[in-house]
């Protein structure tokens, strides 16, 4: 039985973002899933474990649920300080039957079936087989200032991938040695080599099957993805257009809130957060531009999380998406249609709040107000509506937001 341990506990600290980069959408889908997707495309496995960072279980089984089959077995296991200790949960999970394990980092979402059974049949007839590739460039071996000590011949010299493929006692004995000795590495391949005396087979990898780690590989990534998927060759989008639009219904007893201000008013408007419409028709466009579905995929309102939440919160999480995507907010427009409360004193601070939440320059963002002249739901005064436009840039997703805030005039 061939098992394989699928680590996603990355911080994605070198893409400068807040959260897991393989949680990162490539064409509009996690890393996650689509390295997932390929293990269970192969139909090479009787079981995959899912190592998430600590505290992400939640998150990632909600993403297995959507590549689950009927199949294959998968699971979710908290991970722990470092690759090598999230490995060894993943170990523990494999049941007694299976004899091979093939170790995979999430942020290789471009594994084929090829290489992966390449890996999977060494591992059964050597006791290992790791994917690598011929180095392209020389390289220098350097001192702590820089001075080169040597130039080993880039012949004898490989790039090395995952899968890492073992036979599961084998990879199992390194590892409870390195418990034991104390001893960290970088890969699974080099804890065989140091601890079990035994040589580590490679086989050819692939060029295309690259460690997604800075935001210039989101974009070689899905260049690579878009080809694959289209037989062509076709550049990512420096910039991408959204479009957004709500509605909320008019009612006693709620406040009104717009662009996060609280707008004096008889009646607020009805829903699950606070109803926020013209934030919520913005976050439909952001997430529309960067491919992400909309806001009801993010922030059902079945969810009691997000029970009279701030819609501005919600906001500032759909521009930390995009950025995650690689993607920033350029500038945005907004329209508010009501025939009451009159809206334009309250415009300058809307627009206000809106930049804060974007990390867009204050004259990016309008704010315009508009009335039915009393025809429709909203001319008659049983709700109000909101349309948005966003465009978003490539390549800022290191731009900071601030936090949103809500006035009240």
């Amino acid at each position: 039985m061939n098992w394989a341990v699928l680590v996603a506990g990355g911080r994605g600290t070198r893409m400068a973002l807040p959260e897991n980069k393989a949680f990162v959408p490539l064409r509009g889908e996690p890393m996650l899933a689509l390295s997932l997707r390929a293990l269970l495309d192969s139909g090479a496995f009787s079981g995959v474990t899912v190592v998430a960072a600590p505290g992400e279980c939640p998150r990632a089984e909600a993403l297995i649920a959507g590549c689950s089959r009927a199949d294959v077995r998968i699971l979710a296991v908290e991970g722990g300080a470092d690759r090598q200790a999230s490995v060894w949960n993943g170990l523990c999970t494999l049941p007694p039957e299976a004899e091979v394990v093939a170790v995979h980092d999430a942020a290789r979402p471009l594994v084929t079936t090829a290489i992966i059974e390449a890996c999977l049949a060494s591992a059964r007839e050597f006791g290992s087989g790791v994917a690598a590739v011929p180095l392209k460039d020389t390289v220098k071996q350097v001192d702590a200032g820089g001075a080169v000590l040597r130039t080993p011949p880039r012949a004898g010299l490989r790039a090395v991938q995952t899968p890492q493929a073992f036979r599961v006692r084998l990879l199992r004995e390194a590892h409870e040695a390195a418990l034991r000795t104390g001893l960290r590495a970088t890969d699974d391949a080099a804890l065989v080599e140091a601890l079990c005396g035994a040589p580590v087979r490679l086989v050819e990898g692939d060029s295309e099957n690259i460690k997604v780690t800075t935001p210039e590989d989101v974009d070689v990534a899905e260049a690579l993805l878009t080809r694959r998927n289209t037989g062509a060759s076709i550049p990512v989008q420096p910039f991408r257009i959204g479009q957004g639009y709500d509605v909320h219904r008019l009612v006693e007893g709620r406040a009104l809130i717009l662009c996060g201000v609280r707008v004096p008013h008889g009646r607020g408007l009805l829903g699950h957060s606070d109803a926020d419409v013209a934030a919520h028709a913005l976050c439909d466009a952001v997430l529309g531009a960067a491919g992400l579905g909309d806001i009801g995929r993010h922030f059902p309102d079945t969810d009691p999380a997000y029970a009279g939440a701030d819609s501005l919160l919600l906001l500032a999480e759909a521009v930390r998406k995009a950025a995650a995507a690689g993607y920033a907010v350029s500038n945005a427009d907004i329209t508010i249609v009501a025939q009451q409360p009159k809206l334009q004193a309250y415009i300058p601070q809307m627009a206000d709040n809106l930049a804060r939440v974007l990390g867009a320059a204050r004259p990016s963002v309008n704010v315009k107000a508009t009335t039915t002249e009393g025809l429709g739901f909203e001319g008659c005064e049983m709700g109000i509506s909101a349309q948005a436009v966003a465009l978003l840039v490539r390549g800022s997703c290191g731009r900071t937001m601030c936090a949103p805030t809500r006035t009240t005039p």
